[in-house]
């Protein structure tokens, strides 16, 4: 097979866009952090297809949905970075109480689409600020629901340019993640739920969405929860407990609200916040015995 590259980039050609040094800072929720080699944002599944199967195998891929629960480290992010555009943002209603939507649709979206169709399970979707493609591939979850109890299937471009749809085993689900492999982008699902009144199930939309106002700091620079809950535990409360509410390095500081949000405050580096998630990881451990797990995903190269 011939392959395809593009003598300005020393890439294969893309229908979507290919941009250098294309910033991450601009849209990822902590607003830091370093530049992509590349930011390529594909046209459609057959473009993202091409591309990666015309892409050099030793270059590697990330894929990026709104960054909200992402560290970019300051040196930036080497390779390639996917980052779907609104022509994978669609969702439709399909029979049987499913909901289908693209990889870049947000949570809240799917969650009001469903909705106003009468379909239930599907409302802890408002709570989670992110896209269905990084929701299915961390098995997403609030208020007692994850994304391993909605999903049917998925469709993946995997990095050798392969589409495949997985139903749900395949996934192999546990906490916070999924045997997506490296490389691999989640560019569509089918999600199922069951019957309901949309009246009540905009309510419970509605209590999920004041709850997480009252609670969380959406109006922050953040980056969602930084740690993963231990077992039997909640990672807010081994936080607080060991006096790390409001603790601050640099420009980076533990939320006074909910003390598993780190925030920026306006001038703080990638390393300041990762910096200070370490330290609240080492005064959790000295206090507890606790080893917190990120949750967040660190990418990237030190400045």
């Amino acid at each position: 097979m011939m392959v395809e590259i593009d003598t300005l980039t020393g890439l294969p050609p893309s229908a979507g866009s290919i941009k250098r040094g294309g910033s991450l800072a601009d849209f990822i929720w902590f607003r830091c952090g370093g530049p992509a080699e590349w930011l390529v944002r594909p046209a459609d599944i057959e473009d993202l297809s091409h591309f990666l199967s015309q892409l050099d195998p030793e270059v590697p891929v990330l894929p990026v949905g709104v960054g909200s629960n992402l560290i970019v480290r300051d040196g930036g992010v080497r390779g390639v970075v996917i980052r779907l555009p609104k022509s994978f943002a669609s969702v439709a209603v399909e029979p049987d109480n499913r909901v289908r939507a693209g990889g870049a649709a947000m949570g809240i979206t799917v969650a009001s689409k469903a909705r106003d169709a009468g379909i239930a399970g599907l409302e802890f979707l408002r709570g989670i600020p992110g896209t269905t493609g990084g929701a299915v591939r961390m098995n997403a979850g609030a208020y007692g629901r994850e994304a391993k109890d909605i999903l049917i299937e998925a469709t993946l471009v995997l990095r050798d340019g392969a589409v495949e749809t997985w139903p749900l085993e395949k996934f192999e689900y546990s906490y916070r993640h999924s045997a997506v492999p490296e490389g691999a982008i989640v560019v569509e699902a089918l999600f199922e739920g069951s019957p309901g009144d949309p009246a009540k199930i905009g309510a419970e939309m509605d209590r999920i969405a004041a709850e997480r106002e009252a609670s969380q700091p959406l109006r922050s620079r953040t980056g969602g929860s930084t740690f993963k809950n231990p077992d039997g535990g909640k990672a807010w409360q081994l936080v607080d407990e060991a006096g790390c509410r409001g603790l601050q390095i640099g420009g980076a500081q533990v939320s006074e609200k909910h003390t598993n949000f780190l925030l920026n405050t306006g001038d703080a580096t990638s390393a300041d916040i990762e910096e200070l998630g370490e330290e609240v990881r080492r005064r959790v451990r000295e206090h507890s015995g606790i080893e917190l797990q990120w949750e967040i995903q660190r990418v990237g190269d030190p400045a």
